[in-house]
């Protein structure tokens, strides 16, 4: 099962000084991945990516990005485990999240 490029998404209180921070380190932003005035962006150094995510959720969220999510989810579904989300339609985009035994979040989002 192929879980595509890990992430983190975090959740931020104020993207600008996050986005400043995060570039202190090296990271560079994505183009066309979100902007500051859309309250999130997508960060890259090397082969780590962080999302940076203002108001969206409250909790972070290990992410994954796959190239068929409906795959995983029925995966994890005959696992015997229940998802948070469910992916939406039949093709395409979408994504599903479940939570690991300790509450965290577990995001696997397609993009095409």
């Amino acid at each position: 099962m192929e879980l595509g490029q890990f992430s983190v998404s975090l959740t931020v209180k104020d993207i600008a000084k996050s986005k400043s921070f995060y570039e202190m380190l090296g990271f560079k932003t994505h183009e066309g991945c979100g902007s500051i005035e859309d309250k999130w962006l997508i960060l890259q150094k090397d082969t780590t990516v962080i999302g940076l995510f203002e108001g969206m959720f409250e909790d972070n969220i290990l992410t994954f990005n796959p190239t068929d999510v409906r795959a995983i989810e029925a995966h994890i579904e005959q696992s015997g485990y229940s998802l948070e989300t469910k992916t939406q339609g039949q093709s395409g985009p979408s994504h599903c999240v479940l939570k690991d035994p300790d509450g965290n979040l577990i995001m696997f989002d397609q993009h095409q």
